[in-house]
């Protein structure tokens, strides 16, 4: 299996936000995600700042399109996003839309889904999807379970490449390692600390401790 990447949700609530957490920690993730929170507050500037700061990382702009996903790809791909998200409501058209214009498009599921529509996609070249605990659901009081594993493992043997997000701390890694993730996803426990960057790199390193022993 190849080591899990790290992602950065930048769901701040400005550009000037999203950059100071990007100064103490940019460098130390491999994907950097333009947030949903973030997308709807500055638009496409907050891509294009992003990538002038970082022209070589992987930029995902967290849209969760549903809907008029040819037009919402080629705004994102203008502005210099690699990848976008669409939600899994979305019809197989608009996801289809949308991948043909980006490099890469992300499943986001939410709610209600089956492992039909999930194979739809993956036959349609949709070949990442993201697998959540909600923010709403971990307030809630809701923790990752065998239930979720089992559903991850199913995405993974599809052949999906599968993001992991929601309530992600250190100690939360190890549940995953018998699983081929693809990325961690993790936002409020890298970005509101005293130290993102060790914060960051102590991620990694757990990563590594779980997934290359």
């Amino acid at each position: 299996m190849a080591t899990p990447l790290l992602q950065i949700a930048l769901d701040n609530q400005t550009n000037e936000s999203a950059i100071k957490t990007l100064n103490s920690l940019g460098n130390e993730v491999d994907i950097l995600e333009v947030g949903t929170i973030l997308c709807l507050q500055e638009g496409k500037s907050a891509i294009e700042k992003i990538r002038a700061l970082y022209p070589d990382k992987i930029i995902l702009a967290d849209t969760k399109c549903a809907d008029a996903g040819k037009t919402v790809a080629q705004n994102c791909k203008d502005a210099g996003a690699n990848w976008m998200t669409v939600i899994c409501c979305a019809t197989i058209e608009t996801m289809v839309a949308a991948r043909k214009v980006m490099d890469d498009v992300q499943v986001e599921l939410y709610g209600d889904w089956t492992f039909e529509q999930a194979q739809q996609w993956y036959d349609n070249d949709i070949k990442q999807v993201v697998y959540h605990q909600s923010r709403d659901a971990l307030l809630a009081g809701k923790r990752w379970s065998d239930e979720d594993l089992n559903k991850i493992k199913r995405l993974i043997d599809i052949g999906f490449k599968v993001s992991v997000t929601g309530g992600l701390e250190l100690e939360t890694v190890k549940l995953f390692k018998d699983l081929d993730i693809f990325a961690f996803i993790a936002g409020r426990n890298l970005r509101e600390v005293e130290n993102p960057a060790y914060a960051a790199r102590a991620f990694k390193e757990e990563i590594k401790r779980n997934f290359e022993s």
